[in-house]
């Protein structure tokens, strides 16, 4: 059977991953310049506009004119105790002299201090830098709570080419590898505060997907995240199934109980068989569910199309010998050994059990 699949030129791809380094890049530097525009705001004022008043006032007292383009270099001789011009008898030219070296003390050590804190503080860093690619991001989706099922749903969509950032209260060596590895970005905050979920990426976010263990943390989350953006996908994790009803109907947020996910594979398991977790369509559970057809099966002998026609099932994925076939042809005959995935309504399942009874 042909399949089809969407794909993007290589070239493309560069081209958008390039560009989407530069923004990042820019975001980037425009946060170093949040860091260090003190002391360099005021060395640009000390060298520049001080250097013209400064020119100023020498010409006005009656000296010969310095050229506009030295009273930069020579404040900054000033400020360095190595000055370029000579020492004026005006006492408020004299006070250039002494008030120079005082702002080039608080500029180094402004700075000085700025750039050691970054340098060892690499957390930081790296959460800046984070934060300017997410800001390039869209139509990603935002995971919430990376504890064992967050970073499995990390792990899926990243797998599927999904552009992901996650968010989490503190990162960790374990984790920090990992997210490397998956090449996704790590918010650190409180997913409850709108600044961090703004730093996320949400109004531009298609889907987010909060995996924490605590219901009512989960519900702050819901509807602060529905408030910045009406149209996204929101699917959490609860515990509680009556309050997962309700919220499902007051703020249109798909609920993954716990329990429900837990109890199909429990039960399969006792039976012999994979049992994914139901989804409902107009009021009605579906299923998939896979078998290995047994020796006294009843399902042994017949055709693909005689099996689906007999109890209302869609065979969707027929394997043997480690031969796979997505929608097999209906006139396969089944045969025991094979295996196969069934597309059912959910209460059918005892009875598909049945037929494959030894």
């Amino acid at each position: 059977m042909s399949q089809m699949r969407l794909v993007t030129p290589r070239g493309r791809r560069r081209i958008d991953r390039f560009g989407r380094m530069l923004r990042a890049a820019w975001r980037d530097t425009s946060a170093l310049w949040h860091e260090f525009r003190r002391p360099i705001t005021v060395f640009l004022l000390a060298t520049i506009v001080g250097g013209v008043i400064y020119g100023e006032l020498w010409a006005l007292a009656g000296h010969e004119r310095i050229p506009l383009v030295d009273l930069p270099y020579a404040m900054i001789s000033l400020m360095v105790f190595n000055p370029v011009i000579d020492l004026p008898d005006e006492p408020h030219l004299i006070a250039f002299w002494y008030v120079m070296p005082i702002l080039a003390i608080y500029i180094v050590g402004r700075g000085a201090s700025d750039f050691v804190r970054l340098f060892f503080d690499r957390t930081e860093r790296r959460s800046a830098w984070e934060e300017a690619v997410v800001s390039t991001y869209r139509n990603h989706v935002i995971v919430l709570g990376i504890g064992h099922i967050g970073l499995r749903v990390l792990r899926s969509l990243a797998d599927m080419g999904i552009e992901v950032v996650a968010i989490d209260l503190d990162r960790h060596e374990r984790l920090e590898h990992e997210l490397t590895r998956l090449s996704v970005p790590l918010i650190i905050g409180d997913g409850r505060a709108r600044h961090t979920l703004e730093r996320a990426g949400l109004p531009f976010a298609r889907a987010l997907i909060v995996a924490t263990s605590e219901d009512f943390l989960n519900l702050e989350v819901c509807v602060r995240a529905r408030e910045m953006n009406p149209q996204a996908r929101i699917v959490v994790r609860m515990w509680d199934d009556e309050f997962a009803a309700h919220l499902k109907k007051s703020l249109n947020v798909e609920t993954l109980s716990s329990s429900d996910l837990a109890a199909p594979a429990f039960a399969g398991m006792a039976m012999g068989v994979d049992v994914a977790p139901t989804f409902n369509i107009h009021d009605k559970d579906y299923s998939l569910l896979r078998l290995q057809v047994e020796t006294e099966s009843q399902l042994a002998g017949k055709t693909i199309d005689d099996i689906q026609s007999e109890h209302d099932i869609d065979i969707v994925l027929h394997e043997r010998n480690k031969n796979v076939d997505v929608h097999p042809p209906g006139d396969l005959t089944v045969e025991v050994g094979d295996n196969l995935v069934i597309f059912t309504i959910h209460h059918q399942i005892p009875e598909i059990l049945a037929l494959n009874a030894r």
